[in-house]
């Protein structure tokens, strides 16, 4: 695992963490370019990265994460910050597979974190529940999620936070079966197509209302 973050004392505290954790940190990086070099020596499992970092603390860890997903595709990627920055880092999370986007304020559990970690580096797509709520509870004109149920969005909500079926139904108090079909009426309801791999159509179900805001 790669680890960025221009704060010194935050990304030896998350390191120190994620060692305790039993995860193997081969290399930290305090800016993009650094980032970016530890990245094609290592080819890590996963990146961590800070969205704002130097010289210009934008969008620097951003634009290091699209070119590592353009370059190494199969790496993980964790956006860790503190600023939700959902315009700029919408194009990568539309990938789909093996991405996540988390704020650091809202990390109070180190099982969870631990459990996000794992999940964007087997594949799977993480995005923080603040996110999710904001987008889920706007309304916007031609809102594509104006065909869903409230049910269905509380379901699509679950299942951007990286909820398997089974989660949300426990969260929901339902079957999986139930959750299943809303699951699946909510991604035909998006027209996002069967043919896709579900881990991409679960989040393309959350970009498609991300790029109507």
């Amino acid at each position: 695992m790669v680890l960025a973050d221009d704060d010194v004392l935050l990304r030896e505290g998350v390191s120190s963490l994620l060692e305790r954790s039993g995860f193997d940190i081969v290399a930290q990086a305090g800016d993009g370019d650094h980032l970016l070099e530890a990245v094609r020596d290592q080819t890590p499992d996963l990146a961590i990265v800070d969205i704002r970092m130097p010289p210009t603390h934008t969008t620097e860890g951003l634009d290091a994460a699209r070119v590592i997903r353009e370059e190494q595709p199969d790496v993980g990627i964790l956006v860790l910050s503190a600023h939700i920055e959902v315009e700029h880092a919408k194009g990568l999370l539309a990938t789909g597979h093996g991405i996540g986007y988390l704020l650091k304020s809202r990390v109070t559990d180190v099982a969870d974190f631990v459990d996000a970690i794992e999940r964007v580096a087997e594949g799977g797509a993480v995005i923080d529940p603040t996110l999710v709520s904001e987008l889920v509870s706007s309304h916007v004109v031609d809102d594509p999620l104006e065909a869903l149920t409230p049910r269905e969005r509380e379901v699509l909500e679950l299942m951007a936070e990286g909820r398997s079926n089974a989660g949300i139904a426990r969260r929901l108090w339902v079957t999986e079966g139930t959750v299943e079909k809303h699951v699946q009426s909510i991604l035909g309801k998006l027209g996002l197509r069967a043919t896709d791999e579900e881990d991409h159509r679960r989040v393309l179900a959350v970009i498609t209302y991300l790029d109507a805001r």
